[in-house]
């Protein structure tokens, strides 16, 4: 028996994400809003932490440098300015928070690559649509509907 507050949670989940883990490098599609626009704008970098995982607030953290500096940005998977999430590759680790990937530059920075099934990881299926269900008194011919008396104007 699920509880109120899990079924209430529920209703703001995907459907499906992708299964992103620790030591995946990853493409991350995320809808920025600048006044009235809206674009969609890809940060690559490393998963270093995912927090969470079959919570509705499931995280990941996603590290990158940029100019000699390294930038961090956390995500919410099951939020809906998260487009989409590409898996580009998956490295060996045997950690959850690669927090010491911080302090490493250059060739120290390296992970092990590991084979897999990119287009697998990546595949997310579309949540099923309700089926439009008609109303009963649409499908009735017109004559039979009732109709609402006119109101009579003065003139």
């Amino acid at each position: 028996m699920q509880s109120v507050i899990q079924k209430i949670e529920e209703k703001f989940k995907k459907h499906q994400v992708v299964d992103v883990r620790s030591g995946d490098t990853v493409k991350v599609h995320q809808k920025i809003r600048e006044g009235s626009k809206e674009r969609v704008q890809i940060f690559q970098g490393l998963v270093i932490r995912v927090d969470r995982k079959d919570s509705h607030t499931s995280r990941i953290v996603v590290r990158k440098v940029a100019s000699g500096v390294g930038v961090e940005k956390s995500f919410l998977l099951h939020s809906p300015l998260v487009t989409k999430i590409e898996v580009t590759k998956r490295s060996k680790v045997r950690r959850n928070y690669l927090t010491y990937m911080r302090a490493r530059t250059g060739k120290s920075a390296r992970l092990t690559g590991m084979a897999f099934d990119q287009n697998a990881v990546n595949t997310v299926e579309e949540a099923p649509q309700p089926e439009a269900t008609t109303d009963k008194s649409e499908d009735k011919p017109a004559e039979t509907k009732a109709k609402a008396p006119e109101a009579k104007t003065k003139k």
